[in-house]
């Protein structure tokens, strides 16, 4: 039976999907009965007797870093992840300029994971600290293929480029809240910069680079798994957890508190270039870069997204970031 779903109806996309679901009946052992659309370049592929992902890259270069990576992970013995697979394929998968790697299926778990209770924000850390732990023990074999994460200067173009954006978000955003925004990220680059030794001296890792909860996925069985690892990059573990933390602040209201309760978290609140990076706004700068980036200011929908992110919470980040300057002065 052909099934491919889409999300949306262009009937270029349709075209496309179907091109690429006749390709692929030709290169699987197994019959292929639908191929999903998840997202860009991510299909859920069910067969006669298993379910697959498979994803595209733009290079055979990024695909074989991948599956290198993730069989290291597996070799060095962190298996809460997934596996690429080439035992389903006749051979390797190159279609219209992409090329798919075939990756196993994971389960997921009746309950999708998010960062909205306590103990999955442990949870979580506690499996970034373990990928740390074992990505530690590697990351000289990667050092040549992997770039260096430089926090401080991505922040600085991402400031740069939210500056430039300027006359655009100014028909939604106020003087005020631009200029609060404006001196939390000036602050804190300039805290980072002059603390930056900190940085320096953390013994390197792998960094997954997007620690969101849409890459931890818990299967069926309970067990909570790391995934998607298009972002990694050689760096200190801080840069991670710093982005971990950005992420759940907005669901334990910007509690300085709340954030210390959490391993291995508290230990970076004592750390003057740590505290100077948590009041960089790096999510509704990026919100912002990305909507204009896109020409998606005429989308009601993504503007008022990225008006919620920015709105909604401004006067706990401001008080959060009062906080901060209090500890660091």
């Amino acid at each position: 039976m052909r099934a491919i779903n889409t999300p949306g109806n262009q009937k270029g996309d349709d075209e496309y999907l179907n091109r690429l679901f006749s390709y692929f009946q030709t290169k699987f052992y197994e019959k292929i009965s639908q191929l999903v659309l998840v997202r860009k370049s991510v299909f859920l592929l069910r067969t006669e007797n298993n379910t697959y992902i498979i994803k595209g890259y733009h290079s055979n270069n990024r695909l074989k870093l991948q599956e290198a990576f993730t069989a290291t992970l597996r070799t060095e013995g962190f298996l809460k992840t997934y596996q690429f697979l080439t035992n389903p394929i006749k051979e390797p998968l190159f279609f219209e300029g992409t090329y798919y790697g075939c990756i196993e299926y994971i389960p997921p778990h009746k309950d999708a994971f998010s960062f909205q209770t306590q103990r999955n924000r442990q949870e979580g850390l506690d499996l970034v600290k373990q990928f740390h732990k074992t990505t530690a023990s590697v990351e000289s074999r990667y050092r040549t293929l992997l770039p260096n994460g430089q926090l401080i200067e991505k922040w600085s173009e991402r400031l740069r480029v939210f500056s430039g954006n300027l006359p655009y978000i100014t028909y939604f955003l106020d003087e005020y809240m631009i200029s609060e925004l404006m001196t939390w990220a000036n602050w804190s680059l300039a805290g980072m910069i002059k603390k930056r030794r900190f940085f320096q001296k953390e013994p390197n890792v792998i960094l997954h680079g997007d620690v969101a909860h849409h890459n931890f996925l818990r299967d069926r069985n309970g067990q909570l798994n790391l995934i998607d690892f298009d972002l990694i990059s050689i760096g200190p573990p801080s840069f991670d957890y710093l982005q971990y933390a950005n992420r759940i602040l907005p669901n334990i209201e910007w509690s300085l508190g709340k954030l210390g309760s959490l391993k291995p978290l508290g230990k970076y609140l004592d750390e003057e270039a740590f505290l100077y990076a948590l009041a960089f706004p790096a999510d509704i700068f990026r919100e912002w870069n990305r909507l204009i980036r896109e020409k998606a200011y005429t989308d009601q929908a993504k503007i008022r997204q990225v008006m919620d992110l920015t709105v909604n919470q401004f006067d706990l980040r401001k008080k959060f970031f009062s906080q901060l300057q209090e500890k660091v002065k």
